[in-house]
């Protein structure tokens, strides 16, 4: 398949234009590296990632103090691949000091709106740097080095970008945590990660209320005593030291709790940023695990601007210095590091949003793209299948003009949300650049790019050099068409350097089920014309009378029906057929929730996948579990249907509908 195909011949649903193809990063990279397209470079690629990356680092002008002496070395095995051998970096040098006396310094890098419109902050790079050396300078004087974890407990501010960076500039692991645990999930991180200082803020606006952080932490610290040092924002602008305290305020601890203020007021804006091995850890990100402690992936100062930053979202998604990007995350999600780097590593700016999308007004996410005039928009199938409950005109009042490209991840999509996107949003013009891949490889296993043509929830092919391949139990490529394994065949620069103090762990978790292959926990598949898709992930897959399904094409056939706005599809035991379908579905606003509509779903489905697949149960709830980047948690759903232990459920953003859940399945 070329990357332009007529829709006479292959019915897509939209198609690169020559201008956009003419115009993109990727055109201009193949120019350099003198091949014809995508698929030429991507075998290139997989033949010598190494190639590769030397080629995206001169493309991309990624930067070392010390210039390294082998790209790649994998005489350790492929596990434990070492990249960029002797160089030193730092992610500072690339990502702020690079701008330092050029056009960019002066230029906005971000742009913060709270939850109240009326509060709203900007910051050039020139003064996001100044900032930067302040709170790093009092990093150390309060005893921080390289090496030493720093926690990043912080909602959606201006200052929570700041600590990001200070962090690292000093060649400290940062290590951010999602700002809405509670003191458990806190405790256990801390103590996992061996956090020395915790940077964090007395609270958050969230709903019009006053959520505080400070208590929570300080519960947390009880059971976390290796922490050292805390350094307190004051979001609501009180002293935290006065008699008369703020609502959510708690009281500073004399000798471990600073106030950010006062602490970085005697330091100079200007420091020296620290090179860093490339390979030293720099940062420690946590991800869920199924069952027991969370796991801890670590990203080298290398590895991420290396993979996602330049290679994925530079080459393959076509970021560019000139846009705008916006993707409303928690920064303790993987997310959160790109609204840091891709934008400031190009000198492009970042709009930042406290709060939530749909509050206080249901049509705020489209108001904040329209007015801050965002180019490049990042989003999730659950958040776009949130915002569709709210309706079309919410969109439709707005100027999205600005739009250049959208870019969604996280999970995979269905197609009724995404034709919603793609019309109201795109107006059928703009591309979705589909991504995939995970906190565990720091970049993508699948993307998407402005050469390919799109279908609800494609993916334009593998990411480059990366060695993806969709195969069977015994570890064999499937044909096209076939729902198989997600494996990655070669050593991925992103991918986390084993995780957090448990080797062990990390190589029974993605290189022992089929040896030789990290397993990355997805099923997948390719259609006949070559284009890609996530089908769910191997733990959500179904399998009725011995065909296997992913949940995905159950779920699309919910939502299509338009009388419910998502659903989760889940797998359970059953005698003759293997396993048997749930559907867990949250109604749309005024359909009523009765018998009626549970049989309506139950036969949609039959309908359209055949008498076996006919739900076993059809369950309707007011919503359903979702992390923070609002993934929706198949296998808490299925835990609790289960009765069985749900695993780590500390990243859940509303604990709520667990219990909703439970609740229902009791009568």
């Amino acid at each position: 398949m070329t990357a332009l195909e007529t829709p006479d011949t292959h019915p897509f649903d939209w198609l690169p234009t020559p201008q956009i193809v003419a115009a993109s990063n990727l055109t201009a990279f193949l120019h350099k590296v003198g091949l014809p397209d995508y698929e030429a470079l991507l075998a290139r690629a997989d033949a010598d990632p190494a190639w590769l990356m030397q080629q995206v680092f001169e493309f991309c002008d990624l930067r070392f103090y010390k210039p390294y002496t082998r790209l790649l070395d994998t005489s350790d095995g492929i596990e434990w691949a070492h990249w960029c051998v002797g160089g030193t970096t730092n992610i500072v040098l690339n990502c702020l000091d690079r701008h330092r006396g050029s056009a960019a310094w002066e230029r906005t890098f971000l742009v913060w709106e709270g939850e109240d419109r009326a509060e709203q902050r900007a910051l050039a790079y020139r003064e996001l740097d100044a900032e930067v050396c302040r709170l790093a300078g009092a990093l150390r004087a309060l005893g921080v080095g390289r090496g030493d974890v720093v926690a990043l407990w912080m909602p959606s501010l201006p200052e929570t970008y700041i600590a990001f960076f200070a962090a690292l500039k000093i060649g400290a692991i940062l290590m951010p945590l999602f700002s809405g645990y509670g003191p458990a999930p806190l405790a256990t991180r801390l103590r996992d990660g061996a956090a020395k200082v915790v940077l964090t803020a007395d609270g958050t606006w969230r709903r019009g209320q006053f959520v505080a952080m400070k208590p929570v932490l300080d519960l947390a610290l009880a059971d976390a005593p290796e922490v050292q040092s805390v350094v307190v924002l004051r979001r609501l602008g009180a002293s935290l030291a006065a008699s008369t305290q703020p609502v959510g305020a708690a009281p500073m601890q004399s000798g471990r709790d600073h106030d950010w203020a006062a602490l970085v007021a005697a330091m100079p804006p200007e420091l020296a940023t620290e090179p860093m091995p490339a390979e030293a850890p720099a940062i420690l990100l946590y991800t869920s695990g199924t069952t027991g402690k969370p796991k801890g992936c670590v990203w080298t100062h290398v590895s991420f601007l290396g993979s996602m930053v330049t290679r994925d979202m530079h080459l393959c998604g076509d970021f560019k210095p000139s846009d705008r990007w916006f993707f409303m995350s928690d920064m303790g999600w993987m997310v959160g590091a790109m609204c840091a780097c891709i934008p400031s590593y190009f000198g492009a700016s970042l709009l930042v949003a406290e709060g939530v999308p749909d509050y206080p007004t249901t049509d705020r996410f489209w108001r904040l793209v329209a007015e801050h005039r965002v180019t490049y928009l990042g989003v999730s199938p659950t958040l776009v299948r949130g915002l569709m409950r709210h309706g079309d005109a919410e969109v439709g009042r707005h100027d999205l003009s600005a739009l250049r490209i959208t870019c969604s991840g996280g999970e995979a999509w269905t197609e009724a949300p995404w034709r919603w996107f793609f019309e109201h949003v795109c107006k059928k013009q703009v591309p979705i650049i589909n991504i995939s891949g995970g906190t565990e490889v720091g970049g993508c296993n699948f993307t998407g790019t402005v050469h390919h043509p799109m279908r609800p929830g494609s993916f334009a092919g593998p990411a480059l050099a990366v060695g993806a391949d969709i195969v069977d139990d015994d570890g064999h490529r499937v044909a096209r068409g076939q729902v198989g394994e997600l494996v990655l065949r070669l050593p991925n620069i992103g991918m986390t350097k084993g995780l957090w103090r448990d080797p062990e762990r990390y190589l029974d978790s993605y290189w022992r089920t089929l040896p030789g292959l990290w397993v990355h926990g997805d099923y997948a598949r390719r259609d006949t014309d070559g284009l890609y898709y996530i089908v769910g992930r191997s733990d959500d897959t179904i399998k009725v009378s011995g065909k296997r399904t992913g949940p995905s094409e159950i779920e699309s056939l919910l939502t299509a029906t338009g009388r419910i706005s998502e659903a989760a599809a889940i797998g359970v035991p059953d005698d003759l057929k293997g396993s048997a379908i749930v559907c867990v579905c949250v109604p749309m606003p005024g359909v009523a929730a009765d018998a009626a509509l549970e049989r309506e779903l139950a036969a949609a489905v039959e309908t359209g996948m055949g008498s076996s697949y006919r739900p076993r149960r059809v369950l309707l709830v007011s919503d359903l579990p979702k992390t923070r980047n609002m993934k929706v948690m198949r296998r808490v759903v299925r835990a609790v249907y289960a009765g069985s232990d749900p695993g780590d459920v500390s990243a859940l953003v509303n604990p709520e509908s667990v219990s909703e859940l439970r609740d229902r399945l009791a009568r």
